[in-house]
């Protein structure tokens, strides 16, 4: 499987950057990005076949706690 680490996109659930308006006082419109709170880390990875270790994702604080709550995580 491929995967390409330098997008600012949730490895599990494929959140991405949005794009808005940065509104001034006198309500001029400017294109800004609003980046995703992205946070690199590795999770225990466990397979059918008995082979265990850690693999590294780059995922969202949304999914890290989601996966910290379903108790996927440690």
């Amino acid at each position: 499987m491929y995967l390409c680490r330098m997008a600012r996109r949730c490895e599990v659930t494929g959140r991405r950057p949005r794009v808005g308006y940065k509104v001034s006082h006198s309500n001029r419109h400017t294109k800004r990005r609003f980046d995703i709170n992205l946070q690199s880390k590795r999770i225990p990875l466990l397979s059918e076949l008995g082979e265990e270790g850690l693999i590294r994702v780059k995922l969202t604080t949304r999914a890290l706690k989601t996966l910290y709550r379903k108790g996927y995580l440690p």
